[in-house]
């Protein structure tokens, strides 16, 4: 089974409040209903789910960052009071690692601000933020999502989008470091 998929119906698993049924499970991971179940029975035989209900959030965790692919395409910028600037747009978007860590659980100092965005609008994106500040290394960076179900489930904390609490704890744990350790402590509102 292909990375995307697989990863889109792990996102929904465990972001979900209640148990979904096979079909709403493959139109909200937007793939075949029988890619889910096959999916979920390698699942259930691995022990992380009972059907298509969660059984072991922490093991699926697990299974996921062990075939998450970081992504790639990104774009530094060096920005002035860029939480305002988010703040303000009228852009899609979803903050990611050490700034929704903070948001949600304030472990983490935000030395970054990492902020999943959507790959069709990298231009107005970088179009936006060369006008309010400086491209290069710098304290934002943005990263096209290859797959834009990545924010799926996002939240808005603090008058800004936060990634679903399983997509941060993925992106910690791929962050690693002292990431790791705040991972470990969301897992636990799993």
């Amino acid at each position: 089974m292909r990375g995307k998929k697989r990863e889109r119906i792990l996102r929904i698993l465990l972001s979900e409040d209640r148990i979904l049924s096979k079909n709403e499970l493959s139109k909200k991971a937007g793939c075949s209903r029988q890619w889910i179940i096959l999916f979920l029975r390698e699942l259930e035989k691995k022990g992380f789910v009972k059907g298509a209900g969660v059984k072991d959030a922490k093991g699926l965790v697990r299974y996921w960052i062990s075939i998450h692919k970081k992504p790639k395409k990104y774009r530094e910028y060096m920005i002035k009071e860029p939480l305002k600037l988010l703040k303000k747009t009228k852009l899609d978007y979803a903050l990611t690692t050490y700034q929704a860590e903070n948001i949600v659980q304030h472990h983490l100092f935000p030395s970054r601000i990492d902020v999943y965005i959507k790959e069709s609008d990298m231009q107005k994106w970088h179009e936006l933020l060369i006008k309010n500040g400086l491209y290069g290394k710098g304290n934002v960076r943005i990263i096209a999502g290859e797959d834009e179900h990545i924010i799926y489930s996002k939240r808005k904390l603090n008058n800004l989008f936060v990634v679903s609490l399983p997509q941060l704890i993925i992106d910690l744990l791929a962050e690693g470091g002292p990431c790791e350790e705040s991972a470990e402590m969301l897992i636990k509102r799993l």
